[in-house]
């Protein structure tokens, strides 16, 4: 998807709380984050989607504060106290009807919470909530796929915490005959899950984990490495997690499954289905 007017106002507030949490009490350097930040705004060409976007500001955050992994400690902390869930969790599935749908639920779950979350989140009522406001249109055709022919299964992963919840998921696919990969960013974005968070929750030892090479919150086609693309175009299904992923290849990858909940009105308006709503279909229609 392109930049939309209508995001532009998002990202000024991102760039007032990037600034804040760097900066801290240094006013100076708050308003030099802001200010060569929102030159950034203005100097984008529209026609790129908003990951790309948010990748230049980030790097130029970074460039003047000189740190790199801004959300180190809470992607550290939404690690944890997901790995402590999993058990738990994993019993859910195992005596649910359909233990791929419920996966597949909880890790949508994990994508909208987009932080740390603790012992005291009612992971029950979360998935009433999810079924009530779902929208998994994709979901038997993906069932179809699993059960014609041994297939090969990409996900592109999304953030940290959300790559723990998706070791259930992988281990569901793989039960369903699916060889999976799962792949993380190239560089530190966001608190979007990187090669070390893959390693902290154990999915290196799950299924094969590899880069996509972007420093970008979503897997922009033309910053990625050239061998992943390769590997990327040749997978019989590819499962896209998280909103940044869609804005990233909405109307640019044919056939991907979007796994992903309605988080803005400017989503909302190219999917067809209202905010806060998760999504698992292909939308072909752009």
């Amino acid at each position: 998807m392109q930049t939309f007017t209508e995001c532009i106002p998002c990202f000024e507030r991102q760039i007032e709380k990037l600034a804040a949490m760097i900066a801290g009490e240094d006013h100076q350097l708050q308003q030099q984050i802001q200010t060569q930040c929102r030159d950034i705004i203005h100097a984008t060409d529209t026609n790129h989607p908003p990951p790309e976007l948010a990748a230049r500001i980030y790097a130029q955050a970074a460039e003047i504060s000189g740190q790199n992994d801004f959300f180190a400690q809470h992607k550290h902390t939404a690690n944890t106290q997901v790995l402590n869930l999993l058990p738990v969790l994993k019993k859910q599935i195992q005596t649910s009807p359909d233990p791929l749908l419920t996966a597949l639920r909880f890790s949508l779950i994990a994508n909208y919470i987009d932080v740390g979350v603790d012992g005291e989140f009612d992971w029950e009522a979360a998935l009433n909530q999810e079924k009530a406001q779902e929208r998994m249109q994709g979901y038997t055709t993906l069932r179809q796929l699993l059960e014609s022919v041994r297939t090969r299964i990409m996900i592109l992963g999304d953030n940290a915490g959300e790559i723990g919840m998706d070791t259930l998921l992988v281990k569901e696919l793989q039960k369903l005959g699916a060889e999976v990969s799962y792949v993380v960013r190239g560089a530190p974005i966001l608190n979007d899950a990187t090669l070390e968070d893959a390693r902290f929750v154990g999915m290196d030892r799950l299924c094969r984990v590899i880069s996509s090479g972007v420093d970008s919150p979503g897997t922009i086609l033309s910053r990625c490495d050239p061998e992943f693309l390769e590997e990327l175009y040749a997978t019989q299904i590819v499962i896209s997690k998280g909103q940044g992923n869609f804005e990233a290849l909405h109307g640019r990858l044919p056939g991907v499954f979007f796994a992903l909940k309605v988080k803005c009105p400017v989503v909302a308006g190219l999917t067809g289905f209202p905010v806060r709503t998760s999504v698992f279909d292909q939308l072909r229609t752009y």
